[in-house]
């Protein structure tokens, strides 16, 4: 049985429940799924600084997990729309690593130019300058943003449901698009929900972040052990265990 290894970089405990009921469903009985919530940081990640914090706490979580007793991961899965530490914890793991953000961009790109809805005002300049690095800036047409973060749209499914299905309506009207994402682990199990009423395919984020992170072949990994390169001063003992001379 593979093991997927799901980070959930914010402190809410109800979004890693909801990332590990949704997750593995789409990752079928044939895989193992276990999520691990940041240590420290924001409940939900919604501006520049809770971005940059949830980077390190990713990090701090996973190797906190490699530092049980449990088996080592086949796999990563950044649960955040925005992929917090991706490029770090893809340096650093044997285990290939993706994130919501990253695996919507590609299954996306495969109908065509896309969209992005999500939830948080501040997340659009975020999302578009992670596109950019990521080389999806020319797919991507646009993103729409509405009002409530992800955390108050989990909170509240009925109007959630409501108000996204009219983003994603409009977004892909609007933009002449071939399909839109709906981003956020918050808003894990909604695209289905929605999609009857959106002329285009919704990318659930979670269901697609969780089938890139399964691929096969999984891309190869950078290196044959799990490490940082280098010696921590102040972070966790599970991070400086990782580092050189440890």
């Amino acid at each position: 049985m593979r093991e997927l290894l799901v980070i959930n970089p914010n402190t809410s405990a109800s979004v890693s429940a909801l990332l590990q009921g949704h997750v593995q469903a789409a990752a079928g009985s044939h895989v193992r799924v276990r999520t691990v919530t940041a240590r420290f940081g924001a409940p939900y990640i919604a501006d520049e600084a809770s971005f940059a914090v949830a980077g390190h706490a990713a990090l701090d979580a996973w190797a906190a997990a490699l530092a049980t007793p449990e088996r080592a991961p086949d796999a990563v899965l950044i649960g955040c729309f925005g992929d917090p530490g991706l490029m770090a914890l893809r340096e650093s793991s044997p285990a290939p690593v993706t994130g919501l953000a990253e695996a919507s961009f590609i299954e996306a790109a495969r109908h065509g130019r896309y969209a992005i809805v999500t939830g948080g005002e501040r997340w659009g300049p975020m999302l578009q300058r992670l596109a950019q690095s990521l080389g999806q800036a020319q797919q991507l047409a646009g993103i729409h943003t509405v009002v409530p973060t992800g955390a108050q749209l989990a909170a509240d499914p009925a109007g959630a449901q409501r108000l996204l299905a009219q983003a994603c309506a409009d977004a892909a009207r609007q933009l002449g698009v071939q399909a839109v994402i709906l981003g956020g682990a918050g808003l894990a199990g909604m695209a289905a929900a929605v999609q009857s009423l959106v002329p285009v395919p919704v990318i659930d984020s979670v269901v697609a972040g969780t089938h890139w992170a399964l691929r096969s072949p999984p891309l190869p990994p950078l290196r044959a052990t799990p490490g940082f390169d280098v010696a921590w001063q102040g972070l966790s003992a599970e991070m400086r265990a990782l580092g050189p001379g440890a």
